[in-house]
C-alpha cells in the first residue's frame, strides 16, 4: 500500500504541471503585451478590437492580471509540489470568471471577435477548472505537501 505522506507523483503529473506552466506563461505574455501595448501586440488586432481593449475598465484589467499571474504562480507551486497551488489556482479561476464576465457579457466581445471569442473563453475557463481540480486531486493523492 502506498504511503500518502511519501507518494511519488506519476510521470503524467509532471507532464500536466509543465503544460500548465507553459499555458500560464503564455497568459502572462498576453497580459504584458496588452499592458505595455507593444507593437507586436497591436499588430494582432483590428482597429475595432484595439478600441475595445483600450476602453477596458481597470477592474477587468486587474482580473486579467490576477488570473494570469496567480495561474503562473500556481503552476510553479505545482511543479514544486506545494499544496498552496490549489489556492492559487482558485484565485486564478476567480480572476478568469471576472475577466470573462467583462469580455462576454459587458462588452459582448463575440460581436467584435466572432465565434473565436467563445472558443477561446471556453478553453480558458475549462483549463482553469481542470487545473484547480487537478491540484485538488494531487493533494488527495499526497503528491503535494
Amino acid at each position: 500500500m502506498t504511503n500518502h505522506l511519501n507518494a511519488k507523483p506519476p510521470v503524467w503529473f509532471w507532464i500536466v504541471a509543465v503544460v500548465a506552466r507553459i499555458w500560464n506563461a503564455m497568459g502572462v505574455m498576453q497580459y504584458l503585451g496588452q499592458a505595455y501595448n507593444t507593437e507586436s501586440f497591436r499588430s494582432q488586432y483590428t482597429a475595432e478590437q484595439l478600441e475595445m481593449l483600450s476602453n477596458t475598465p481597470s477592474w477587468a484589467i486587474a482580473a486579467f492580471a490576477i488570473a494570469v499571474f496567480a495561474g503562473l504562480i500556481a503552476s510553479v507551486l505545482l511543479l514544486l509540489k506545494k499544496k498552496v497551488a490549489y489556492t492559487m489556482f482558485l484565485i486564478s479561476l476567480i480572476g478568469v470568471i471576472v475577466q470573462l464576465y467583462h469580455n462576454l457579457i459587458v462588452v459582448k466581445s463575440v460581436d467584435i471577435y466572432g465565434p473565436a471569442a467563445v472558443v477561446m473563453s471556453v478553453m480558458i475557463i475549462g483549463f482553469a477548472i481542470l487545473l484547480l481540480l487537478f491540484s485538488k486531486y494531487s493533494i488527495k493523492k499526497g503528491w503535494l505537501k
